[in-house]
């Protein structure tokens, strides 16, 4: 690849290592940038190379963790953002591995707010001329909020090509942990059954019910004795639906669970809730490292799939990476 087709590409803070296995994919460095804090909270960050006329990208995932908010790290890429168009850049593109405020993108009570779409505005406001997200939980409410480009990457071929191996010729089933993922789900199984080869994958959701802050519903919506249940979600957050779905489909006699989310937040409750026995393995993407998952927990059940392959291929415009050419780190 040509110095004129790799654009500049930074990453910020805790996303540094994400970013630079994309550049080890396109052969490249990341570019140099400092950041900086001061005594009362406040901070800059300001690119060191050259941007001027140049394409140039920002990797930054824009999860919570022990040092910094969401709220944080998303003004931190925005002001940089902001400071790579008003030092020239030609075009500015955000790579956001795990973008935050995604699961509000519609009012469920009057007044509700519209983080989804209030977010897309300040990116924009920056100069944004091309956003790319990893698996946001409604991709059409993502495009829907944005005017600049949006590229929406999926992470289901690389579970997939993980998985096939391992499950092919055992009776399968695919499950969505609530009726408002069934597409996603129906999506994995559709692939699953391709890499497979098999055209009897049950498939089947949980019921699910919420209310002032309270989930309810048991009931199971599938077939799934003697198989091999995959139960597919966007993110695991205390993991509490994940298990409620393994549990059911555990009771419905299936053999083996494996949940399957592309972001692993991991947060309140969830070591207690993906150490029950009802979950036999999850596999989650490098989008957010587990940070919070306890070691032990990790060695033993997690399987982490790396999609800076994903981003990479985004950048060079170029189709999705062969997923037998991605590596696969964790236990499992």
């Amino acid at each position: 690849m040509s110095h004129a087709q790799v654009p500049l590409l930074f990453a910020l803070g805790a996303s540094r290592e994400f970013g630079t296995r994309i550049a080890q994919v396109l052969g490249a460095a990341l570019a140099r940038h400092e950041e900086r804090e001061f005594e009362d909270g406040e901070h800059k960050a300001r690119p060191l190379d050259a941007v001027e006329g140049r394409d140039v990208c920002v990797v930054h995932a824009l999860y919570g963790d022990a040092t910094q908010g969401a709220n944080d790290k998303l003004c931190r890429l925005l002001f940089f953002l902001g400071a790579l168009r008003d030092a020239g850049a030609e075009r500015v593109t955000a790579l956001v591995p795990y973008l935050c405020y995604a699961r509000k993108d519609r009012r469920t009570q009057p007044h509700d707010p519209l983080p989804t779409r209030y977010v897309a505005a300040l990116f924009e406001a920056v100069g944004v001329a091309r956003m790319v997200a990893l698996d946001v939980h409604n991709p059409a409410a993502f495009e829907n909020a944005f005017r600049c480009t949006t590229v929406h990457l999926e992470a289901r071929p690389l579970f997939v090509a993980h998985l096939s191996d391992a499950l092919r010729g055992q009776a399968l089933g695919v499950l969505s942990p609530d009726e408002g993922g069934a597409k996603r789900a129906d999506a994995f199984r559709q692939a699953l059954a391709e890499a497979c080869g098999d055209d009897d994958i049950a498939f089947g959701f949980m019921e699910k019910r919420r209310a002032g802050g309270a989930v309810a519903g048991e009931h199971l919506y599938a077939d799934v004795a003697g198989r091999s249940v995959v139960v597919v979600d966007d993110l695991v957050s205390t993991g509490g639906t994940l298990l409620r779905a393994a549990r059911a489909a555990r009771s419905a006699g299936a053999r083996a669970v494996i949940a399957v989310a592309t972001h692993g937040l991991f947060v309140g409750d969830a070591n207690r809730a993906l150490a029950d026995p009802a979950i036999d393995r999850i596999v989650i993407a490098n989008s957010v490292p587990p940070l919070r998952l306890a070691r032990e927990l990790a060695e033993r059940k997690l399987v982490v799939v790396d999609v800076a392959p994903l981003f990479a291929a985004a950048l060079r415009g170029g189709a999705t990476p062969s997923p037998s050419n991605l590596p696969v780190e964790g236990g499992g």
